[in-house]
């Protein structure tokens, strides 16, 4: 639940600075591209941290070297949150994420279902989880796609 606190709050704080000093973080897709690279940015270090054998845990049997997998979807993330906020790469990074996103859910799911666990704590359930990442691909579709068909200040 930790990223979507952090989806949650990065733009509105963004927003608000927006309001109060930088014209560019005035509209929601602006801020909502800044709260989803934050996001990316905080799963991503989970990666190389303590959490890492958890995570490697969590990839189901079938898919080989989850070690590698683990570090290797760190790294996407840390390039997805910055290719967000780079209007050339906004669309092409917004696609790459989706597919990224939907590639994770196996082990998202897979770890729900046999008692994952992330530094102790049980993982979050099944249903929330699926619901979390379908917030997550309407939000990069939204905002990295959808909205990004206009000029934006990032």
């Amino acid at each position: 639940m930790a990223p979507l606190i952090v989806l949650v709050t990065v733009p509105l704080l963004l927003r608000l600075v927006g309001q109060l000093a930088i014209v560019g973080l005035r509209d929601w897709a602006t801020a909502t591209r800044g709260g989803l690279a934050a996001m990316f940015c905080f799963t991503a270090v989970e990666h190389f941290n303590v959490l890492h054998p958890d995570l490697v845990r969590m990839i189901p049997p079938r898919v080989p070297a989850p070690e590698i997998m683990v570090t290797l979807t760190g790294v996407c993330e840390l390039l997805g949150a910055a290719g967000l906020l780079l209007p050339r790469t906004r669309r092409i990074t917004a696609v790459v994420l989706i597919l990224l996103l939907v590639a994770v859910l196996p082990a998202d799911i897979h770890a729900a279902t046999t008692g994952g666990t992330l530094a102790g704590q049980p993982v979050t359930p099944l249903v929330p989880r699926v619901a979390l990442q379908g917030l997550f691909i309407a939000l990069v579709w939204w905002a990295g796609i959808r909205a990004g068909r206009r000029p934006a200040a990032w």
